[in-house]
């Protein structure tokens, strides 16, 4: 495991909770050593006891020795930099790695996936995404939850989740990479506004109706880039919304609840004591949709509360629309009433029958 942090942390735990040895990586050697001999992460999971098959160390070689699979778990925007230390010591290893971040790289706009594809020059089957509602201390305290894991190949997928389950979590697969992932960016973004009105004073009618039309905004992009419609109704989509969406536990709901009260974008960031990833995603994001002509009003003025250039407390009057003309109400990749379901209904038959009478994008056990 390639980092400990509070997620890092506790999906280390969830594996060797379902009898996997792991050896944690951890930049501070102090960390490290209270981790391997305390079995404690005092920092991220106050309070939570790790498993004895869990230990750690400051020395990447050594946390990589005899691996039989690689996760990684550091902020998004240090990814790239990791792997620079990471190719060489992977060289020769066909293990697959698993990548535990949601978040695009904003200089390049790629998914993690893609940025480790890159940064460790290695075929893309091997690689592996975690996503779904995944609050790290909830986890951590063995409370009840499910993931999905996505691979381009259902093989790797298959081999990641048979290592990540146990009695309080299970896992699930898809081979949707790009709608797995997508839906664990884009619903940070959507968590940052309800923390805006959350701030602001707002109550449940308005955070409802951010989540729902939310949820178009990311099934919108997702499937421009892609994405099956289905992994957004999934794990990786509306689960990992509703959990990051209600949760004081959420770091980005945390930072939009700050930008809400009145606090700049740099205070939120000093007072943050852990990533926030949907703060980094949002400009990347917006121009990717730019890119693709994919409306995503919510997120837009979540951009300019973060600018300075809107107050927070005229985010929810004009959240779907501008324009006064009434709209019809788009629930799925920009369809609506019977003639979408119908059609969804016929892409999933169609796709069953490519896929021998099972679809290769839904989550499945």
């Amino acid at each position: 495991m390639i980092g400990a942090g509070s997620w890092g942390t506790t999906f280390g735990k969830i594996l060797a909770d379902g009898g996997a040895h792991v050896t944690m990586w951890a930049r501070r050697p102090e960390l490290a050593h209270e981790i391997a001999e305390a079995k404690r992460n005092s920092q991220y999971l106050p309070g939570v006891n790790l498993p004895r098959a869990m230990t750690a160390t400051p020395h990447l070689s050594e946390a990589l020795e005899g691996a039989e699979q690689v996760y990684l778990s550091i902020p998004s925007q240090a990814v790239r930099q990791n792997l620079t230390a990471l190719r060489p010591l992977l060289s020769t290893s066909d293990v697959p790695i698993v990548s535990l971040m949601k978040g695009v790289e904003q200089r390049t706009g790629l998914r993690m996936s893609q940025v480790i594809e890159q940064g460790l020059d290695c075929d893309p089957a091997r690689i592996a995404v975690a996503s779904g509602p995944n609050l790290a201390l909830e986890i951590a305290r063995e409370q009840p939850t499910a993931a999905v894991i996505s691979s381009l190949s259902l093989e790797t997928a298959e081999a990641v989740a048979r290592r990540a389950r146990n009695r309080y979590f299970r896992s699930f697969v898809n081979t949707d990479v790009t709608g797995t992932e997508f839906g664990g960016v884009l619903k940070n973004l959507i968590a940052v506004a309800i923390g805006i009105v959350d701030g602001v004073g707002y109550g449940e009618n308005t955070k409802a109706s951010i989540i729902t039309r939310g949820l178009v905004e990311m099934t919108d992009f997702a499937v421009a880039f892609g994405a099956q419609p289905e992994t957004l109704q999934g794990l990786a989509g509306l689960g990992d919304l509703i959990a990051t969406c209600q949760s004081p536990l959420s770091r980005n709901n945390t930072a939009g609840r700050l930008l809400g009260q009145g606090y700049s974008f740099q205070n939120v960031v000093k007072q943050m004591q852990q990533t926030a990833e949907g703060l980094a995603s949002v400009a990347p994001i917006l121009q990717l949709a730019r890119g693709a002509g994919v409306e995503m009003p919510i997120v837009e003025q979540v951009k300019r509360v973060l600018d300075g250039t809107m107050d927070p407390r005229d985010i929810a009057p004009h959240l779907t629309t501008d324009d006064d003309t009434p709209q019809g109400e788009r629930t799925q990749n920009g369809t609506t009433g019977r003639g979408g379901a119908l059609r969804r209904a016929l892409e999933r038959a169609l796709d069953q029958l490519r896929h021998g009478g099972g679809s290769a994008s839904g989550d499945r056990p």
